[in-house]
């Protein structure tokens, strides 16, 4: 459903991979791991359209995403690094806006039920700002528990959370998976997934010589 042909990023001087092919399927999971600096955000932004490759193009069910970007969008979902919450609206309000803004209103029952079972019973109506680091990566991951979308793009989703909370959230990746969803994410950490997985290890960057071209091969 999702590939990606020949892909390279640029970072200024520097070349920071080159030549990754990747695809997942309904109901496969592929976990991009990489030391940091190796591109392993510039991918996922690359993959979610959010940023430009250097090389390379990306399709959609065939499509170059670029063509079929209002049916791409539509059926994918993704969280970056960063929380993305606003710290003066309440966990309830974070995510009802995120929903709003998505174009997919979320009513307050199917909000809270959501943010119940994400581990924040109680601070549903409590400003962000009071929350722990580990309860707002909390809020994010709820949008996960109220999204239809068929691929999952997630950039360090464990970061942060306890390990209760990284059993539960790899839970819910299952339930996608078995929904035959798609996910895309990144790791620093060795998880379980059932489903259909792969790996994929981005080289680490190293500064291009004078006059040649730095290249760093996917491994």
């Amino acid at each position: 459903m999702l590939s990606a042909h020949g892909l390279a990023c640029d970072r200024g001087d520097r070349r920071l991979f080159s030549a990754v092919d990747l695809s997942v399927s309904p109901g496969e999971w592929l976990q991009v791991e990489g030391a940091n600096g190796a591109g392993k955000t510039s991918l996922l932004r690359m993959l979610a359209g959010l940023s430009p490759a250097a090389d390379g193009h990306i399709e959609w069910e065939g499509q170059p995403i670029g063509e079929a970007r209002d049916d791409y969008h539509a059926r994918l979902l993704y969280l970056g690094h960063a929380p993305a919450i606003k710290e003066d609206l309440s966990a309830l309000e974070n995510l009802q806006t995120a929903a709003a803004v998505a174009g997919r209103p979320l009513d307050e029952a199917t909000a809270i039920a959501a943010l119940r079972r994400i581990g924040l019973k109680g601070r549903e109506d409590l400003p962000a700002r009071v929350l722990s680091q580990g309860q707002k990566r909390r809020v994010a991951l709820a949008r996960l528990l109220c999204s239809q979308a068929r691929l999952w793009i997630l950039d360090e989703p464990f970061v942060a959370l306890d390990v209760a909370a990284v059993t539960q959230l790899c839970g819910i990746l299952d339930e996608h998976l078995a929904r035959g969803g798609m996910l895309i994410f990144t790791s620093h950490q060795a998880v379980q997934l059932a489903g259909s997985g792969t790996t994929l290890k981005l080289s680490a960057a190293t500064p291009p010589r004078a006059g040649a071209e730095a290249r760093e091969v996917a491994a």
